[in-house]
């Protein structure tokens, strides 16, 4: 069994653009370093939509690498840059990737964290 963890933030603004690359580019790599990391995807969807998808060893893995490193110096920033946010996470086998539509349903279906403000 591994973990597979997923993350949508959408920004509220084009200005918060550059703020958020300068940590999100940094966490990709931290998460593609870190121990227990699996694999790691991310892509942007329409409307600043900016997806994350993880495959780990274990939860404890992934909670180390959410709760430490540059990853943690953005998760404070997020409620001022972004106006939407969900995450989810659960075990699957095989260990592999989830195509993209079946994250987004099992996002939709688990998510935790969310917030949603208006523009």
């Amino acid at each position: 069994m591994v973990l597979v963890s997923v993350t949508r933030l959408r920004l509220r603004s084009l200005r918060y653009l550059l703020p958020f690359l300068w940590y999100a580019v940094p966490a990709a790599r931290q998460a593609k370093q870190a121990s227990g990391n699996l694999g790691s995807q991310t892509r942007v969807t329409g409307g600043l939509v900016f997806w994350t998808l993880t495959l780990w060893q274990d939860e404890t893995a992934m909670k180390m690498y959410r709760d430490s490193g540059v990853h943690l110096q953005a998760m404070p920033k997020l409620r001022r840059w972004c106006d939407q946010s969900a995450s989810a996470h659960w075990q699957q086998e095989p260990a592999e990737f989830p195509s993209w539509p079946v994250a987004e349903e099992r996002l939709r279906e688990l998510s935790r964290n969310v917030w949603q403000r208006g523009r």
